[in-house]
């Protein structure tokens, strides 16, 4: 990897792409502040002054779509009519029914314990050591820089801006795999025609954007430093370009280092686990890397349409784990439920703050569920209490692996647990249920590893 360059980018609010993603959250947030069971899928289309909104949706509540779409138009900074696009003055065609029943069949379950996955896919989450966001150094920047261009522009201090615009940051990594310099900055503005010439509006935005947030001792000496490289941008925003919901995938999550499984995530309530499994896969990742078990960590899970649980789940710190990863694959599915439900609640997810997902990404950023590390401590404490268990075991000794050994080590515990609860607890008290001794051999762990399973019975039997 020495030398190898790495680019990622970002865009504005006011992207065409970018405004069809907040509409379509926005709209999403509203139902759910409504009616928080409410079953969204909703796309949205903008080009020139039309916005075209479409999609699935089951509630109890009625929602004006229009005003929603306005709302977030104005937001974002489209008012001025004489730019092409505006919120009071865009035509808005819309065309939502409701879910198909084929669907709904999956994912409506008995109980809201067994909600259905509303789609088959593969998720990734994404976590590494290079940023205190636990994100990517090129993904960090590049939508620092889109948000600076929202900030001048929003406060006055660049009052010729206008909403729409673009980042890209390259950086050489060496070869371990760590952060190294910039070789490459692009910003594209769109801006007004002031008439000042483009070198006037290039210096601005170096100094107010540029300088304000890429630290000089990041550069590379032949950095290239690229402002409005076509030297116009006058026309933007959904006047110049269609836009079109999910078509910023990768902008929304690693930039393109972590991987992505397709699945877009704006306009999709949280039973959509192209979404909540994304956001889950990211926050166990993050706590991973938060734990110090590795430098970097990518987390991916699989489902079946309608299915309560995930198919697969799987660790890849790509060498730089504390233990190996089929090992912290297994201490995974030992702390954290990738049930549908279960992530839902975890995550906090039927709340409405999803228009807030829809620019600057929608990892790296603090005030959502799976951005915590609350379990951080925990799963580094499992992961050294397995590690020491590791370094016992003699290798001769046993024809065990280190990892059945440290498997059947934590069986054996959680079974002497629940054996002296059973012999503490007092005659017809209730406080222990028989059945309680047996329940550790549906734990993840003791299903995934053969011999341990095959032992632990063997044991049952002999006490027994």
């Amino acid at each position: 990897m020495d030398g190898t360059l790495i680019t990622c980018e970002s865009v504005t609010e006011g992207h065409p792409d970018k405004v069809c993603d907040q509409i379509s959250d926005g709209i999403l947030d509203a139902y759910l502040r409504a009616d928080p069971q409410a079953h969204v899928a909703v796309e949205t289309m903008v080009s020139q002054n039309t916005v075209m909104i479409a999609g699935e949706v089951t509630s109890r509540e009625q929602i004006n779509l229009q005003s929603v779409a306005r709302g977030v138009i104005r937001k974002i900074g489209y008012v001025r009519p004489g730019l092409g696009f505006d919120a009071d003055s865009c035509l808005i065609l819309t065309n939502v029914h409701s879910q198909s029943p084929d669907i709904a069949m999956g994912v409506n379950k008995e109980t809201a314990e067994q909600i259905g996955g509303g789609d088959q896919g593969i998720m990734y989450g994404y976590a590494c050591r290079e940023t205190p966001e636990l994100m990517p150094l090129p993904c960090v920047l590049a939508h620092r820089l889109c948000m600076k261009l929202a900030e001048v522009r929003k406060s006055g201090e660049l009052p010729w801006l206008l909403p729409d615009g673009k980042s890209q940051v390259t950086i050489r990594y060496d070869g371990n795999g760590r952060p190294g310099r910039i070789t490459s900055v692009v910003l594209s503005a769109q801006h007004e025609d002031i008439g000042a010439g483009i070198e006037a509006v290039r210096e601005k935005l170096y100094e107010n954007v540029i300088q304000k947030v890429i630290d000089p001792a990041l550069l590379d000496g032949d950095a290239k430093i690229h402002i409005n490289p076509t030297g116009r941008f006058v026309v933007g925003g959904p006047a110049g370009d269609v836009g079109l919901t999910g078509r910023k995938i990768m902008v929304d999550t690693y930039g393109g280092i972590g991987k992505h499984g397709g699945g877009a995530f704006s306009g999709k309530d949280p039973t959509k686990v192209d979404r909540t499994a994304a956001y889950m896969c990211r926050y166990v990742a993050k706590n991973i890397v938060s734990a110090k078990l590795a430098e970097r960590c990518e987390v991916s899970v699989a489902f079946v349409i309608g299915g309560i649980q995930a198919e697969a789940v799987a660790v890849n710190t790509f060498g730089t784990g504390a233990l190996p990863d089929d090992l912290l694959t297994q201490l995974v599915l030992e702390t954290f439920s990738f049930s549908v439900a279960d992530m839902i609640r975890t995550l906090d997810l039927r709340q409405p703050q999803f228009q807030k997902t829809a620019a600057y990404g929608h990892f790296g950023r603090e005030g959502f569920g799976w951005e915590k590390t609350d379990r951080a401590e925990r799963f580094r404490a499992r992961a050294e209490f397995i590690g020491k268990r590791l370094e016992k075991v003699p290798k001769a000794a046993t024809s065990q692996t280190p990892k059945e050994a440290a498997i059947e080590h934590l069986i054996w515990k959680a079974a002497r647990e629940l054996e002296e609860e059973r012999e503490h607890a007092p005659k017809g008290s209730g406080a222990f249920n028989s059945t309680d001794a047996f329940a550790v051999k549906d734990s993840p762990l003791i299903k995934n590893c053969k011999p341990c399973s095959q032992r632990y019975w063997e044991q049952r039997r002999e006490n027994s």
